[in-house]
């Protein structure tokens, strides 16, 4: 095969001496393209928000059946991160891009590339759903009527398979090629069926306050409802990507055969990047049979007299959902399109730039990421409302999502950097750093499993902030022995500013929180949803207000240097003259 000896470009110095604060590039395209990013994945999240408040209204977020569909819908996504999600989203851009840069602009490649996808996700979403009454058995603690509910549930989502990895592949086709809008805005799609569903099922069958649903009084109607629309919304969020990747006019094909195209090369990429997402998704396997022995033991708290409601995976998740927003919304857009700069600089041997867009992408990122921190911190309680049918759930989601608040900044920070290694096509290191934070991990979670029921959840939670600040060190130690130094110090001088603004914003939301009665049970707040959305709203609006001030006041320039290019341009938009034909 053609790609056998095939290697990547050295990383060159040329004797130019490592600065602690490298320059940063120009970061004009790069605000444009992440702020449509970042616009799809807002508007996304925000449905989501919708989804998850209504999902918790149809089945409860500490329900007798809401662990159980929690539990089955996350498996599509957990099998496929783990079997192939860490190759599409991490190893095929480089390679596309390298592609790309053929006469034919990377049409056979990329032919061949979503053939071999699209066989391979067939063939392993048909054998998983076959198997699940085994993979539900292994993946969670429950028995009797939970383990039949949860493997119904399951054949229902697990063909969810093979449209979150087309959705994968297709999506990096389109990134690599500058197109980074579609693949950010179809899940906006996705959500609206889910959200449609939801709302039929609520007025069909019930809500969780009246009907108190369970395994023993579940009918088939209302699984098709529940996970059929969710899973429809997934297939729907995959085929809308096929029409901007039509019209990249690359002239696609199916086509068989790896010889000769460079997917040798990326099947030996990907070997190596499976098994690190085989060892950290072994760890979140480890977390959620941990969390279903938390809802496992939930009908008996709830039995006694008075009832007793305890934190259960539905919490987890709704909690984990909440504190990825900044991470969503900013982080990750941004990291889309900087992977992008990160990869074509290594592929040119250019270490200097991969050093200031790494110094450069970490500041700009912690702006958004530690006001986002500060924020669920100071409104955990109408945030834990928003996702609850009762404000006793509420209490439990608010306490899950402030401990989650903490690691927030910390997890966009290891995925950004853990990005560094992926462009460069060094797949070796992660795997590196998974065994290290899996084991951790793994050592938290069994810890927390030796703990009362009501203790589980928040203890994993725990786990999970504290497992995000190690991953930060570990990374970091690794990336600077193998690019050198890159402004850590000016990274964490920054984030030491934006951490006083966001504990000076914070302390204003605070007043403003126990001013709605926040800090009382009988007060405004916890009276209704929309009690508890007025006070986010009001609240984020002061909070932001007073952020903004504080990045003026210790002169934080990062948020003005990557939305000033982007505002300029559409000040000049505006201020362009009008056709003669307009009015």
């Amino acid at each position: 095969m053609s790609d056998t000896n095939t290697a990547s470009t050295p990383l060159q110095d040329a004797g130019q001496p490592v600065r602690d604060d490298p320059p940063t590039p120009s970061s004009g395209s790069t605000a444009r393209s992440s702020a449509i990013m970042a616009a799809g994945t807002l508007v996304s999240r925000v449905l989501g928000l919708v989804r998850v408040a209504l999902l918790a209204t149809a089945i409860g977020a500490a329900g007798q059946v809401s662990d159980l569909f929690t539990s089955a819908n996350n498996l599509p996504n957990f099998i496929y991160l783990m079997l192939a999600g860490g190759v599409f989203n991490a190893v095929l851009v480089p390679q596309i891009i390298r592609a790309s840069r053929q006469p034919d602009r990377g049409s056979d490649y990329v032919s061949r590339l979503l053939t071999l996808a699209a066989a391979a996700l067939l063939v392993l979403t048909v054998l998983v759903t076959l198997a699940a009454p085994v993979i539900v058995s292994v993946t969670t603690s429950f028995t009797g009527p939970n383990l039949a509910l949860t493997t119904a549930f399951a054949y229902w989502c697990l063909p969810q398979i093979f449209f979150y990895g087309m959705y994968a592949v297709i999506g990096q086709v389109l990134n690599a090629n500058g197109s980074f809008g579609p693949y950010m805005w179809a899940p906006v799609v996705n959500n609206i069926v889910s959200i449609a569903f939801l709302v039929v099922f609520i007025a069909v069958v019930g809500t969780e306050q009246v009907e108190r649903h369970s395994p023993g009084t579940w009918t088939s109607g209302q699984t098709l409802l529940l996970a059929g629309g969710t899973t429809l919304g997934i297939i729907i969020q995959a085929l809308v990507l096929f029409v901007p990747l039509k019209r990249l006019n690359l002239g696609l094909r199916p086509r068989f055969g790896v010889r000769g195209t460079g997917l040798g090369r990326t099947g030996k990429l990907a070997s190596v990047t499976i098994v690190t997402m085989l060892i950290g998704n072994g760890l979140y396997l480890v977390n959620l049979r941990v969390a279903t022995m938390a809802s496992d033991a939930r009908p008996r708290f709830l039995a006694q007299d008075p009832p007793v409601q305890i934190a259960g995976s539905t919490n987890l998740e709704f909690g984990a959902m909440v504190y990825q927003l900044p991470h969503a919304v900013i982080a990750l857009s941004l990291a889309t399109v900087m992977f992008n700069q990160l990869s074509a600089a290594h592929a040119d041997g250019d270490l200097p730039t991969v050093r200031s867009t790494l110094s450069q992408g970490l500041r700009i990122i912690g702006v958004a990421t530690v006001f986002g921190a500060a924020a669920l911190l100071t409104f955990a309680g109408p945030l834990g409302m928003l996702f609850s049918e009762s404000a006793e759930s509420a209490a439990l989601n608010g306490v899950i999502i402030a401990i989650l608040a903490v690691g927030a900044p910390f997890l966009s920070a290891n995925f950004f950097l853990n990005r560094v290694f992926y462009a460069s096509e060094d797949v070796r290191t992660p795997l590196k750093i998974q065994i290290v934070l899996s084991v951790v991990g793994v050592v938290f979670a069994l810890a927390a499993g030796m703990f009362d029921p009501r203790f589980i959840v928040p203890l994993l939670a725990v786990a999970y902030s504290l497992g995000n600040v190690i991953a930060v060190v570990v990374s970091h130690l690794f990336l600077t022995r193998s690019i050198g130094h890159y402004g850590a110090g000016h990274v964490f001088d920054v984030h030491v500013r934006l951490t006083i603004a966001g504990i000076v914003a914070a302390v204003v939301g605070t007043a403003l929180c126990w001013a709605f009665g926040g800090y009382d049970a009988a007060g405004f707040l916890w009276q209704s949803k929309l009690n508890a959305a007025v006070v986010l709203v009001v609240g984020g609006l002061v909070m932001s207000v007073v952020y903004l001030g504080m990045l003026k006041l210790l002169r934080i320039t990062e948020l003005s240097e990557f939305v000033g290019p982007l505002l300029a341009r559409f000040r000049r938009s505006g201020a362009r003259p009008s056709s003669p034909g307009n009015v």
